[in-house]
């Protein structure tokens, strides 16, 4: 699930009131601020260019998302003379993080990009980068205890509301704006998803009166997805549509509905995956993949961690674009997301 699989995130008290509202706000309450509006001046830049600064980034897993963030990033680094001496993985795991961190700090960055794996371990394993006054940026996660500006520059995620937003009008418009819909949301207390799953139920219920939720499950493990929808389609065999909360269990939900012999029920999901989106393009049950913009998140970061350099204000919490993804523009969209070009298997369809 891309940067959003941690189940420890901070803002558990946020995750479920998030659907009542109309906009994305961060895990502690913080109002979004558009990346389009965190940019480094062309006039700054010369100062920066003269600090002989560098960069660390540190990522959770490696994936076509992770590298458009990475390019996002490097790119406006470059821009700024800013070397990046260190870029690593940590496979999901919290302790080999902390070493990664522990690594990188040997050679002195100037700033850290990161995403923090688990909010407790993470505050420890950031504590000397914060200590020694290195500009820290996070993805979506926040180590616990820290606080802005004092130990970050900066948290940079989607624009959670947006995604689920455009997810439910995708669905709405694939099913002529009627008829039943299922939601399958993320089962944990994360303010990501929770955010993305509850705008799309919200919008449902207040933007389409002519389309009902008849059938609500939560699910963690995505290896349960198959089941999860056999027993949906089960109790509502004529369902319309179908939520899932991202692209992994959406394809346990295609392979059931293929089980099932259903062409008809429509289905949208958020963040791109290859087997989703062939199916898309081939006129199956996948009405739109709603995605972010990955590269923007880099560049996005880069420039929050650069604007701290030259003592700046810096907005706490920073949310990039989201994208519609349909047949119809698949090519532009994976672009636009990931700044890579779509798999052959989706463009040659």
């Amino acid at each position: 699930m891309k940067h959003y699989i941690t189940q420890l995130a901070v803002g558990a008290a946020l995750a479920f009131a998030t659907s009542v509202l109309a906009e994305t706000v961060g895990p502690q309450g913080e109002t979004a601020t558009p990346s389009a509006s965190v940019m480094v001046a062309e006039a700054d830049l010369e100062a920066i260019r003269a600090g002989g600064h560098t960069a660390a980034l540190l990522w959770h897993d490696q994936s076509d998302f992770v590298n458009a963030v990475t390019a996002g990033a490097t790119d406006e680094l470059a821009r700024a003379g800013i070397e990046v001496v260190a870029t690593t993985s940590a496979g999901f795991d919290a302790a080999k993080q902390r070493s990664d961190i522990e690594t990188a700090l040997t050679k002195n960055p100037s700033i850290i990009l990161s995403l923090p794996l688990d909010p407790v371990t993470s505050a420890a394993a950031f504590q000397e980068a914060r200590d020694n006054d290195v500009k820290l940026v996070f993805l979506s996660n926040l180590p616990s205890g820290y606080e802005h500006p004092a130990d970050y520059a900066a948290i940079v995620t989607d624009d959670l509301f947006q995604m689920g937003k455009q997810a439910a009008d995708a669905l709405a418009a694939s099913m002529g704006g009627k008829g039943t819909v299922g939601w399958i949301y993320h089962d944990a207390a994360y303010y990501v998803t929770n955010q993305r799953d509850n705008a799309f139920k919200t919008t449902i219920e207040n933007d389409y009166p002519d389309i009902s939720i008849v059938a609500e499950q939560g699910i963690s493990d995505p290896a349960r997805a198959e089941d999860i929808a056999n027993a949906m389609l089960l109790r509502n065999p004529d369902i319309g549509g179908i939520y899932v909360t991202w692209a992994g269990p959406a394809e346990g939900v295609l392979a059931a509905l293929r089980a099932n012999g259903n062409t008809t029920t429509k289905m949208v999901t958020l963040d791109l995956s290859e087997p989703v989106a062939l199916d898309m393009v081939r006129g199956g049950n996948v009405a739109a993949i709603v995605a972010d913009e990955a590269y923007e998140l880099g560049r996005a970061m880069a420039a929050a961690a650069i604007l701290d350099l030259l003592d700046q204000d810096v907005p706490p919490f920073v949310v990039a674009p989201a994208v519609t993804v349909t047949a119809d523009n698949v090519v532009e969209g994976w672009m636009q997301s990931l700044h890579i070009d779509a798999p052959k298997s989706v463009t040659k369809n």
